[in-house]
């Protein structure tokens, strides 16, 4: 009999400074740098972002997020016997993340690891938990995106600055006889890496190279509506299903006209694409499991219907999971 991992709750964590457009116009506007709401809505459809408090680190918002987790799937945190973190902003160059978060929780002995694959990083870590629950090593695991992108941005770059913020969400998945999770598909090249880097690492003591983040946005945007499109259709081919059988598309969160470019190359209608990118901005690898816990919540996203999880970022990296809820 063939193994299933399928979702059994979802949660989420936004930190409470909430920086609107205006707000962070007016914190710019004192460095020097011109910008308005006006002008990252028309290019980005981002109307506000939370920013991460300093004494906050990734692993405080993705130890949130998977209590929301866990408490909607009726789990406590010994629970689980796999943890896995998508992330790029870690608290320390290590231990990792999940290693933070499995003692916050209060758990111990399972394994706990993070996967950098930047704005990719839930879809990869999904895949993984997933082929880990399929292989019978694993039978019920947390996954998690969580970044506190705040931390590498440079603040007098109105092209990057503005898109960012910083947010974790999470779902517990569970060993399952009846399909849940039909298809992933993952893909990297890395002749793409200077499109969107952060060209610095620790060195000696010091930082060498520049720590904060760079991208060629035109680059950018052009690559990533068509890989979005082509990981799409090769999840629907692999679970022999297409475009009409999806119910509900959630992208990765990065820009509205990425998003748009993208469903309508599946033909999918906007009031069946999960957007909240207007609200949280880009949040990297938490951005797809934060909409997916939002449409959960507010009710659109109803068991057994087939959603597709797509997402695209640095390396470059971009995969997608095709699921029955």
């Amino acid at each position: 009999m063939r193994i299933y991992s399928r979702i059994l709750g979802t949660g989420s964590y936004l930190p409470a400074k909430r920086m609107t457009n205006a707000d962070l116009a007016a914190e710019l506007a004192q460095q020097g740098v011109e910008t308005s709401d006006n002008w990252i809505v028309e290019r980005t459809g981002i109307r506000a972002r939370h920013f991460a408090a300093d004494e906050q680190g990734c692993s405080d918002l993705a130890t949130e997020a998977s209590r929301r987790a866990l408490d909607a799937a009726g789990l406590a945190a010994q629970d689980i016997d796999l943890i896995i973190v998508g992330t790029s902003t870690p608290d320390m160059v290590f231990p990792s993340v999940a290693t933070m978060v499995q003692h916050k929780l209060g758990a111990a002995g399972c394994p706990a690891f993070d996967v950098q694959a930047v704005c990719s990083g839930f879809i990869y870590a999904l895949t993984i938990a997933d082929a880990m629950i399929q292989t019978g090593s694993s039978k019920r695991a947390l996954v998690i995106g969580a970044e506190v992108f705040s931390r590498i941005l440079d603040f007098k770059d109105r092209t990057t600055c503005v898109l960012f913020g910083d947010g974790a969400g999470a779902v517990v998945l569970e060993a399952s006889d009846t399909p849940g999770i039909l298809a992933t598909d993952l893909h990297a090249d890395g002749k793409y890496k200077d499109i969107l880097c952060v060209p610095g690492h620790v060195n000696r003591g010091g930082i060498l190279g520049d720590p904060v983040l760079k991208m060629d946005g035109q680059a950018v945007f052009k690559l990533a509506v068509g890989v979005l499109e082509e990981t799409a259709r090769a999840s629907l081919a692999k679970a022999n299903l297409t475009d009409a059988d999806i119910d509900w598309l959630i992208p990765h969160q990065a820009n509205i006209r990425i998003m748009q470019s993208t469903a309508k190359k599946l033909k999918m209608p906007a009031d069946k694409v999960v957007v909240t990118v207007d609200q949280h901005g880009n949040t990297s690898a938490a951005s797809i499991p934060l909409a997916l816990d939002t449409a959960v919540r507010d009710g659109r996203i109803q068991r057994g219907q087939t959603l597709m999880l797509e997402g695209v970022g640095g390396g470059f990296t971009w995969g997608s999971v095709l699921l029955r809820y």
